[in-house]
């Protein structure tokens, strides 16, 4: 299970990173837009359970508690961390890529009123 969680990581890093690919800073200057967006109903791209499910992440990353404690497991007790590293990193990129996306065709549409 920890190497299907590095290979997704490897696989997020490099979508990320490949040429063309939005930049890590624009990519963490756009997730704020999509939070508004998506709580405001305006983006569907990003459900409120999933926008939920990437703070937890992200809380359990950076938390000193664990699941499954490295000081007593060891290797086993670093599983737990890779594969919910992993997962978000996947999950915010692909999740930035749709955004982004959708942003740029936003601009591209012609907003007009409604002629009676």
């Amino acid at each position: 299970m920890q190497w299907g969680a590095m290979r997704q990581l490897n696989a997020a890093v490099r979508a990320a990173s490949a040429p063309g690919a939005p930049s890590v800073p624009t990519r963490l200057a756009a997730v704020p837009r999509m939070v508004r967006a998506a709580v405001s109903g305006e983006y569907d791209g990003c459900t409120p359970l999933h926008l939920a499910a990437l703070v937890g992440a992200a809380a359990y990353i950076v938390s000193p508690v664990d699941l499954l404690p490295e000081a007593v497991l060891s290797v086993v007790g670093l599983a737990d961390d890779a594969v919910v590293l992993a997962w978000f990193a996947s999950a915010l990129v692909r999740d930035t890529d749709d955004f982004l996306a959708w942003e740029k065709s936003r601009e591209r549409t012609v907003r007009s009123e409604r002629v009676r």
